[in-house]
């Protein structure tokens, strides 16, 4: 069937907006029109009305919760609220129960993903059995299965001659290693970054080392085996720095960046409200300041969300005892499209293409472009549109956000993954 989106505003190659009409053909961009142009002869012609077509945005850390923890998401409300967010391609971690540490499990993850039909469900599988940091995986068996690359993610593997010899095998079957970077012996009893909050509150701090030992200690076990080491969630300057100086003498190392670790710093957090718990912690303005100099300047490669839902019960249980982490699909794009493009401090085409084009190129995808021969995989966003967050309508599952009720402009309006329209805001 073809499809036609006409009066598409598209950003060309200098990130100039054009009007343009997308055909698609068969799931795929056959051909990108001049908007002065007239368009017929479609099955299905959607009038764009001068919104903004990207490529769909491409998420490559998110917990979908399934199997095990049903009650917080499963992967078909959390690929349904990936996509009202503009999302079309989601990697998500194995931390679940039973661990995703196993052949049936990856095709357990695979087979719902398919059953829900909405986005593309990226799999990673675990470093070690159970994620215990005691015994590697069948890195060869899950690979095979369909996973993605490997990952700890939620706990940091401790042992030094254990992320060795994961990143011995990993090169030798060209897959990435993904760390969740946390020195455990400098966390114990810390469920907020160290600093001003944890002071007045008297709380034990989580420190900047406890996340930064590990990606220099990675960052050396990576220049030996020569792996594609890839750090989850950077949240600290020395973090960024190490990132920086590895790129400088060509360590294959790359990074991602959450939208709260860009937005929100420690002395924004109104007090001992669990919904402002997620690890890593929320750090100090230096830090903020650090995260986004590095995806400036490409030491981020990428922005993820890290979206990870809990039940009301769960968060309800305060900021000492509640789990750790935020929902984040649904409003990415118009927090960050809000407070740092509206605002004139970065480029539209920076912000789309840390969210598209880069992490396709990290992860070697076969999508992030709007160009023809790519999957139509396309998220038309309304730049205009304002409203206030408010968890009641999310998608998913989790409520869990410190944005509740923030004025937000740069709405996602509909989304498209192979051609077939899997969310619009009429649903």
């Amino acid at each position: 069937m073809t499809v036609i989106i006409k009066n598409a505003s598209v950003l060309n190659k200098d990130g100039k907006p054009e009007r343009k009409h997308i055909v698609i053909e068969d799931g795929v961009i056959s051909a990108l029109i001049d908007g002065n142009e007239e368009v017929t002869g479609a099955a299905e012609i959607v009038d764009a009305e001068g919104k903004l077509l990207i490529p769909g945005l491409i998420d490559m850390h998110v917990h979908l919760r399934e199997p095990g923890f049903e009650h917080k998401e499963t992967i078909e409300t959390g690929s349904r609220s990936a996509a009202k967010g503009g999302f079309t391609t989601i990697a998500c971690m194995p931390n679940t129960r039973p661990v995703t540490d196993s052949p049936e499990v990856v095709q357990l993850v695979k087979d719902k993903a398919r059953e829900a039909g909405l986005v593309k469900v990226l799999p990673y599988a675990a470093i070690t059995k159970n994620e215990l940091g005691r015994e590697l995986t069948d890195f060869p068996a899950l690979k095979e299965a369909g996973a993605i690359g490997f990952t700890d993610d939620g706990v940091g593997v401790q042992s030094a001659q254990m992320m060795k010899d994961a990143m011995k095998l990993a090169a030798k079957l060209d897959m990435p290693v993904i760390a969740h970077c946390e020195d455990n012996s400098l966390v114990e009893g810390g469920f907020v970054a160290e600093g001003t909050f944890a002071e007045k509150h008297g709380l034990i701090g989580i420190p900047n080392e406890s996340e930064a030992i590990h990606v220099g200690r990675d960052i050396l076990l990576a220049e030996a085996t020569g792996v594609h080491y890839h750090v989850c969630h950077v949240s600290t300057e020395q973090s960024v720095r190490l990132i920086r100086q590895a790129k400088e003498i060509g360590i294959k190392v790359t990074a991602e960046v959450c939208p709260h670790h860009l937005l929100l710093s420690e002395e924004d957090i109104p007090g001992l409200d669990a919904n402002w718990k997620m690890n890593p912690p929320l750090r100090s303005r230096r830090d903020v300041e650090a995260c986004i100099e590095g995806l400036l300047d490409g030491t981020l490669d990428m922005i993820v969300t890290d979206h990870a839902p809990h039940s009301e019960d769960e968060k309800a249980k305060g900021m000492q005892l509640a789990p750790f982490g935020i929902v984040g699909f649904e409003t990415a794009f118009p927090l960050l499209y809000t407070a740092f493009v509206d605002t004139g401090k970065w480029d539209l085409s920076l912000l789309v293409q840390r969210m598209t084009a880069d992490p396709a190129r990290v992860f070697r995808l076969n999508t992030g472009v709007l160009e023809a021969g790519a999957p139509a995989d396309l998220t038309l966003i309304d730049l205009e549109q304002e409203k206030e967050v408010n968890p009641a309508d999310f998608a998913t599952k989790g409520r869990n956000t410190p944005f509740t009720g923030w004025k937000l402009k740069g709405w996602p309006v509909s989304t498209w993954v192979d051609g077939k329209l899997v969310w619009n805001e009429t649903n």
